[in-house]
């Protein structure tokens, strides 16, 4: 592997999603690996103390790596925390020799350009079975779970968790604080959230039972009150499906195998035509992560709650990234 082949592949790994888009990885390649750090520089203090979040977002790098290098031609194997001394080591991509990459293998590759967060509301269109069928055995490969809330009972448990957990963090200064440091008004920032790709519209008032993060919470008028015409019909009503993946485990090897599979989830959901996005606030905290586990009777630990539907024509842009130069160091 020469330095042009590493940079295409460091750059299909970055297209991976992140917490606020904090892209907190950093890639050394040598020869035939390539290592992924996870950059503590790049930590959200309030937001992810323990750094879960942060390790699940780099697992998504190191999947969207091995797809990119698959669908090239390359066999891969993948050492998982390979240094205990080096906690910040995730992982190790080693390129082991030849592969004949089939149709899906290029399908999931073109999915990485094409794949984006959706934070604009879904068509009202239900998300077939065999689709989320497909994507609890894409998770299951990794002996990641992915469990759909459909429920009743476990949705309302699952909309108060995530509600009242959006309410915790909106009143928590430094959160409020860490959040407005990580939102972009400049459309060319290569990271961070940009309000071009944030809904103008208080989350709060969207016609979904499923409450997606308010990024600019702090820049809204206190009191505010929806308007609109009220004599007109009420809007469809927004029902995405919803999903969450688990692991059961909860150290840094368990949030790094869930990124691997939440990256591979996302790029089948793609390929499927679906779009998604996190909705993590009920996992943010240790308080209602716990309650989620125990009221939707877990039998491991929740790492991503998942908002999943068909996109409509008016889609959110896709952020940025930072230049490949800035996080890949090729040695030779």
């Amino acid at each position: 592997m020469d330095r042009q082949e590493w940079t295409r592949v460091v750059e299909a790994a970055t297209r991976a999603p992140s917490i606020h888009n904090t892209q907190p990885w950093l890639f050394r390649a040598d020869g035939d690996r390539l290592t992924v750090r996870t950059d503590p520089s790049r930590a959200l203090s309030a937001l992810d103390p323990s750094g879960r979040q942060r390790v699940v977002s780099c697992g998504v790098a190191v999947e969207f790596a091995v797809v990119a290098l698959t669908a090239a031609g390359r066999a891969t194997d993948v050492d998982v925390l390979p240094d205990p001394a080096d906690p910040d080591l995730l992982a190790t991509v080693t390129v082991t020799g030849d592969w004949e990459p089939d149709d899906e293998d290029g399908d999931l590759a073109r999915a990485i350009g094409t794949r984006h967060t959706e934070r604009a509301p879904f068509l009202p269109r239900a998300v077939p079975a065999g689709v989320v069928d497909r994507l609890q055995a894409v998770a299951g490969a990794f002996r990641v779970w992915l469990k759909p809330i459909s429920d009743a009972d476990e949705e309302v448990a699952t909309v108060f968790l995530l509600s009242r957990a959006e309410e915790i963090e909106q009143g928590e200064p430094e959160y409020l604080a860490e959040l407005e440091r990580w939102v972009r008004t400049d459309p060319a920032a290569v990271d961070g959230i940009p309000v071009g790709a944030v809904p103008g519209e208080d989350p709060a008032t969207r016609p979904s039972n499923w409450l997606v993060r308010d990024f600019v919470v702090g820049s809204r008028p206190a009191g505010r009150v929806p308007g609109g015409d009220l004599d007109a019909p009420p809007p469809d009503v927004e029902r995405p499906t919803v999903v969450v993946l688990g692991t059961d485990g909860d150290g840094r090897a368990s949030w790094l195998t869930a990124g691997r599979a939440l990256g591979r989830v996302l790029l089948e959901a793609t390929v499927a035509g679906l779009a998604a996005s996190p909705l993590t606030q009920a996992l943010d905290w240790p308080a209602t992560r716990t309650q989620l586990r125990s009221r939707l009777s877990l039998g491991g630990h929740p790492q991503m709650l998942l908002r999943l539907g068909y996109p409509s024509g008016d889609r959110s842009p896709s952020t940025n990234r930072r230049p490949v130069e800035e996080v890949l160091d090729v040695v030779g």
